[in-house]
């Protein structure tokens, strides 16, 4: 599922490449993946009109029309849009394309077809229908430091909880649970105000980092824990072990020993 650097550099893409140029036509070949209207409802929302503008909190993306309707691009596991001009680059597996009065086609492209494409005319109200956490990058300490008060619930939990803060996913979360070196599985209500003040900054350190590289893994710096991410690959010198468990279902990694487990005192459960 890609995460928040992931659908960032999607919509920097877009802001590059699609805005203010005006819709000639619109193609549907699969309409499943329009999660609430019709293949026509679809078409004639977007035909004749512009992308003026975009906006991203955590992993959503919306494409904001000239008519005032938003387009929502939630990416499932292998949405992208595809910019081409030659029709003999059509995507495999494009379900919808657009094009635009300089002759280029942005096209859906979704094997899986696990996207919500949906046609939105009141962002604040969608968001607050789904509960959507304010943005990673944006959440300010104070209001970070909040959503821990209290909880039993995992460090990594919490960061993957897109109602509490939205955009960290799985590997992201490993990331940030390691340069801050605690334990994914700490207990969020008994981390002290230094770790949470490491956590929040390291957060958006590393979520910007990836942003300003475009998401691209190859280029990440060499000491993230990115790249050692895997069992198999024994132990970081000086470090410890790398590990595998299940936190709330996801495979999670960590180094024994080096990230410190945080939990309330023995005492505090009886």
């Amino acid at each position: 599922m890609p995460e928040l650097p992931e659908v960032n550099t999607v919509r920097f893409g877009f802001e590059q490449t699609a805005l203010q140029l005006k819709i000639i036509t619109v193609e549907v070949y699969d309409d499943k993946i329009i999660r609430n209207a019709s293949q026509q409802e679809f078409v004639d929302a977007l035909q004749g009109e512009t992308f003026i503008d975009t906006y991203r909190q955590g992993k959503y993306f919306f494409a904001i029309l000239s008519s005032g309707l938003e387009i929502l691009f939630h990416l499932g596991m292998t949405g992208d849009l595809v910019y081409y001009f030659d029709s003999s680059e059509q995507p495999k597996y494009e379900r919808f394309r657009l094009q635009f009065e300089n002759s280029m086609y942005l096209g859906y492209d979704d094997l899986r077809k696990f996207s919500n494409i949906l046609l939105i005319n009141d962002r604040q109200k969608y968001l607050s229908a789904i509960q959507l956490g304010p943005d990673a990058l944006s959440i300010s300490l104070k209001d970070f430091s909040a959503i821990f008060k209290n909880r039993k619930k995992s460090l990594k939990a919490i960061l993957m909880d897109q109602r509490l803060v939205a955009g960290v996913g799985n590997l992201y979360a490993d990331e940030i649970c390691y340069q801050a070196q605690l334990h994914p599985a700490s207990v969020a209500g008994a981390l002290q105000k230094s770790h949470l003040q490491r956590v929040h900054r390291l957060m958006q350190n590393i979520l910007n980092e990836a942003c300003e590289q475009d998401a691209y893994y190859k280029v990440y710096p060499d000491n993230w824990f990115w790249k050692w991410r895997d069992e198999k690959k024994g132990c970081i010198e000086g470090k410890g072990l790398i590990k595998k468990i299940k936190i709330g279902g996801r495979t999670t990694y960590f180094v024994e020993g080096y990230q410190k487990l945080i939990d309330y005192p023995t005492n505090y459960y009886r």
